[in-house]
This record gives structure tokens, sequence and C-alpha cells, in this order.
């Protein structure tokens, strides 16, 4: 079992390993979207794929599980019983798309287009102000003298009510909302 902590070492172990089952927390990866990955699949073919994360966007999971079969999607609150159906689907070169994902891709089926329009607190768009300017989370939290965890905790709100997987697709929102300005986000 090897780790990768970024995209480019994944890569790498990818280019080494020929056939390989890999574990990805998407959120909190430094893949930008869906279509990386989707392209990552397609030069690597005979690697499976496990999204492990705790919730997705109903685009983001649309978009993955009818371009390709090679993903397994299992929420991190699911139980130890589905996530070992995950890993041995994946080694059987199946697809596994555990419950609570099946149910939100039929829900956002039979929904309306129609989108609603999500707001964010003061402090969680002070907080994606901070994020889209690249801190971390753990500089946000030093300087607005909060804890970790309640960072944390507002990234998750942000990204859920944005209805995003990353930073990246959240500083989008940011730049796009006027959250931040152009200008700073390129300082």
């Amino acid at each position: 079992m090897e780790e990768a902590a970024d995209k480019k070492e994944l890569i790498h172990l990818l280019g080494r390993v020929e056939s390989s089952v890999v574990v990805l927390d998407y959120t909190l990866s430094d893949f930008s979207s869906a279509d990386e990955l989707l392209i990552l699949q397609e030069r690597f073919p005979k690697t499976r794929w496990i999204l492990f994360s705790e919730s997705l966007s109903n685009d983001f999971l649309h978009r993955i599980v009818f371009s390709s079969h090679a993903f397994s999607i299992v929420q991190k609150d699911c139980g130890e019983d589905e996530i070992l159906s995950a890993l041995k689907y994946a080694s059987r070169n199946e697809r596994y798309i555990c419950n609570r994902v099946s149910n939100q891709l039929l829900t956002a089926r039979n929904e309306p287009v129609k989108k609603q329009e999500r707001i964010l607190t003061q402090t969680e768009t002070e907080i994606l102000k901070e994020i889209a300017k690249g801190k971390t989370t753990k500089e946000i939290a030093v300087d607005r003298n909060l804890s970790f965890h309640t960072v944390t905790s507002h990234r998750k709100n942000i990204f859920r009510k944005l209805d995003v997987n990353n930073v990246h697709e959240a500083t989008k929102y940011a730049v796009r909302a006027g959250i931040v300005d152009m200008m700073e986000y390129y300082i």
C-alpha cells in the first residue's frame, strides 16, 4: 500500500503500478474538477477509484457517475459494510455507489432544475474570502483566534451551501460573486 500527498505524487505512483485501487478524499485533494479525475482515469485505465468524502455536489456526482464506471463513491459516514463493499467491488473491477449517494442522485434527478439561492453568513463570507486568498485552515484559525475545528466546520458549511467540492471551486465562486477582488486574488 502506497500513500500520495498530492496529485503529482499520485500520478507518479500510478505510473509505477499498472493496476491499482486509489482511495481519494476529493474534497481534501488538490484536484480542481471532475474533469481532472476523468482525464487521469483515461490515462491510467486499469486503475479503480474509490471517492471517499463527506459530501459531493450533485453536479460533480452526475459528471463522475455518468462518465465512467471506474469510480466508486462512498461517504465517510457510511457504515463499515458499505466501505468494505466498495473495496471488494473495486478489487473485482466493478463500481460501487453507496446508498446515500444513490439516494442523493435520485432525489436530485426528481427536483426542479431551479437553483436555490444559498446565502453565507457574514463569518462564512469572511472565511471564504480568506480561503480564496490562499490561506490554510490553520492560518485562518490563528488570524481569527478560532479553533482549527471551528474553521473546519465553517469550511464544510461554505462548501455545502455553495454546492462546491474543493477550494478551487469555492475560490471561483468567491471571484464571480465579488466576495474577493481579482486584484486581491492574484496578489
